[in-house]
């Protein structure tokens, strides 16, 4: 568990969805930002390329990225693992093909205080699913597929893989509406005890902010791909 529990819990506040954040040229921009990075990961399993946001690509956008960012959370620090020079990475771009399972991005770091993390659709296809359920353990995949808990060789960044979650939070049934209208990829004795906060409809323009507590994962409404762009922070 985290450390510094009770700082971490007074910096936490609802989800919020940000709209006409960025516009058109901007969105743009940070698409030719995508296309130019290096692939980091080509997950044919999950069907997911990640590709990091290495510094000095773009200035410019480093810039205008950490100044609208500050001015809806107030002063943060990065929190995006480093990269082979130990440089701070500044985010993750995802290209999926198939929505992200639960999990919780709460960081490898014990004694940080966590913070907020965004989401920026750079597609307008896709929604992601915000649980009211918290965690403050380390950044965790959560499932009930024994093949997936069996894993334990993790490389640098990888998820925790766990099903604690199960005996957390009452094991109250979950919404069979929302598990057919959201979440038909997630088996619903997976998402036992969960209750859904708010789904972010994709909106090209507007950024997602949510603490790095909460249990979350993508919805299964996806048009072919969605391209996301994520960010961590800490204090």
């Amino acid at each position: 568990m985290h450390k510094n529990i009770d700082k971490i819990k007074d910096l936490e506040s609802p989800p919020q969805v940000i709209k006409n954040l960025f516009d058109k040229n901007e969105i743009e921009k940070f698409l030719n930002l995508y296309n130019e990075l290096p692939t980091t990961v080509h997950n044919k399993k999950q069907n997911v390329i990640k590709k990091r946001w290495l510094k000095s690509y773009s200035n410019e956008l480093e810039e205008l990225f950490y100044n609208k960012v500050k001015n809806e959370i107030g002063d943060f620090k990065m929190d995006n693992l480093k990269d082979e020079k130990n440089e701070d990475i500044l985010g993750l771009f995802q290209e999926s093909y198939n929505p992200i399972g639960l999990h919780v991005d709460a960081g490898f770091n014990l004694d940080e205080i966590i913070f907020k993390q965004t989401l920026i659709p750079l597609t307008s296809k896709g929604s992601t699913v915000i649980f009211k359920n918290k965690f403050y353990g380390n950044s965790t995949n959560f499932t009930i597929d024994k093949d997936e808990l069996k894993v334990k060789e993790l490389k640098y960044g990888q998820n925790f893989r766990s099903s604690e979650h199960i005996d957390m939070y009452n094991k109250k049934p979950f919404d069979r509406e929302n598990h057919e209208k959201y979440l038909k990829h997630e088996k619903i004795e997976n998402l036992a005890g969960l209750e859904v906060d708010l789904v972010y409809e994709w909106e090209i323009g507007s950024m997602l902010i949510f603490d790095r507590t909460r249990l979350h994962c993508s919805s299964c409404v996806i048009d072919g791909k969605k391209i996301g762009l994520t960010t961590f922070t800490k204090k």
